[in-house]
């Protein structure tokens, strides 16, 4: 049951709430829990995030928030999610009323999470539906969609004109490579291509890859493993070429290695998630003017131009002891209007806006109404133009399997190894597939 309940309204709020009773599952967090006047409702919500910027940018709409509840006290607090929450929501103890959390993550507590599905009924059309896939289980929609993470394309600009190469015929990851040797074949110095060194962020790189080109990622709508298909061998097989012709670079992802290497334009050509674009904003100093954006290459002619790399939502423990306050907050900030601004627009954390992300809200992505400004570091180009149809562009149907977080010790191991010359293509299915089977599948 939920007790010490902050929330004091009129009529049937507390029947409304969809409290769990000892079922299975947890019981849906009904559609009339929402009151119409800020001002009947009353508490405190404790909410987690990331000990991060994120954090200091969330703190910003408090008082926007408090504005149209004045009664509500919100405790926003930096804490280790990934290593905090899991324990708090099998135990019940020491929970917050609703948490950030990556939604490679969310999946395998669904059991110990909110129905939200009541709640977003009315937001549904207007959310990009990627991110409702990947937070529905067994037909309950367990998070708050929050942010977009689509892959694009940065590049030095002027490499590529030193090296006769014209921006616009990168449509191909066959025109990709194909750059890359005339980059080479300019500097024999040259490592166009990034090749990540950690397993992790490997295997998501690997994953953008799939769902580009299947809408789905390691597994189909059924649940059944997809290394084995033309998706996952066409992206193997690239990433293989750029190692055996030396068009690659190993470092880890903005390592001060990996900024020298962009600084000294080794690396040149980046198809990554958007939130690259911290590293050319902020970690350059020689090159940070010649960098630009564009969409992804597609893999086969007329394929899609987009694909995730990433995500976060907000999930609301079903044993959270204000579960309708936390709604109500991430109702405010995700789907508000006024919330979203204060979110993602200029602030005192991001001067020219949040712009490593964008929203999930399809109504937020006008690119008529940019939410953030253009950036000199990247040569003043449309990023919000570009960044927002490559979020509307990212296929459907994706899911996160259960055991997607534990993949990377097999997966992301075996793609270091084909990263580093020593494993086939082949080697890499055939052992991924076997060890994701027996030590992730099979066991639950």
């Amino acid at each position: 049951m939920l007790r010490g309940l902050g929330l004091l309204t009129a009529g049937s709020m507390l029947a409304a709430c969809g409290v769990p009773t000892g079922s299975d599952k947890p019981a849906a967090l009904g559609s009339s829990a929402a009151p119409s006047a800020g001002t009947d409702v009353r508490g405190q919500v404790t909410l987690w995030m990331r000990d991060d910027d994120l954090l200091k940018v969330f703190r910003t709409v408090v008082p926007a928030f408090n504005a149209k509840y004045p009664n509500v006290k919100v405790d926003l607090k930096g804490v280790d999610i990934n290593t905090k929450l899991p324990p708090a929501l099998i135990s019940g103890a020491g929970l917050p009323d609703g948490s950030f959390w990556e939604d490679d993550q969310i999946g395998q507590h669904g059991e110990h999470l909110y129905d939200l599905t009541a709640l977003m009924a009315k937001y549904r059309d207007d959310t990009i539906q990627f991110k409702l896939d990947v937070l529905t289980q067994d037909g309950r929609l367990i998070g708050v969609p929050w942010d977009t993470d689509p892959g694009l394309l940065y590049y030095n600009d002027a490499v590529l004109s030193g090296a006769g190469v014209d921006p616009a015929s990168l449509t191909s990851y066959d025109a990709l490579l194909d750059a890359a040797r005339a980059i080479k074949a300019k500097n024999p110095k040259a490592r166009p291509i990034p090749l990540e060194q950690d397993d992790t962020l490997g295997m998501m790189w690997y994953t953008m890859f799939l769902n580009q080109q299947q809408g789905h990622g390691l597994v189909d709508p059924s649940g059944n493993l997809t290394l084995d298909g033309e998706a996952s061998r066409r992206a193997l097989t690239w990433i293989k070429t750029v190692v055996d012709e030396g068009l690659g670079a190993r470092q880890k992802f903005a390592s001060t290695a990996q900024i020298t290497m962009l600084d000294e334009q080794i690396i040149s050509l980046v198809p990554w998630a958007i939130w690259f674009i911290f590293i050319p904003q902020s970690g350059l100093k020689k090159t940070t003017g010649q960098w630009r954006v564009a969409n992804l290459p597609a893999w086969t002619q007329g394929g899609a131009r987009s694909g995730l790399m990433g995500g976060s939502s907000f999930v609301i423990p079903a044993k959270a002891k204000n579960p309708e306050l936390a709604w109500l907050f991430y109702e405010f900030a995700v789907y508000d209007p006024e919330g979203y601004r204060k979110v993602f627009s200029k602030n005192s954390v991001y001067p020219t806006g949040l712009n490593t992300v964008v929203p999930s809200v399809k109504s937020a992505l006008d690119p008529a109404k940019p939410l953030v400004e253009r950036l000199p570091q990247l040569g003043g180009v449309d990023n919000w133009a570009i960044s927002t149809k490559a979020a509307l562009d990212i296929p459907a149907g994706y899911t996160a399997p259960t055991w997607y977080g534990q993949a990377a010790k097999y997966l992301g191991a075996n793609l270091q190894r084909l990263m580093d010359g020593k494993m086939s293509v082949d080697e890499v299915i055939s052992r991924s597939t076997a060890d994701i089977k027996k030590n992730l599948i099979d066991r639950n």
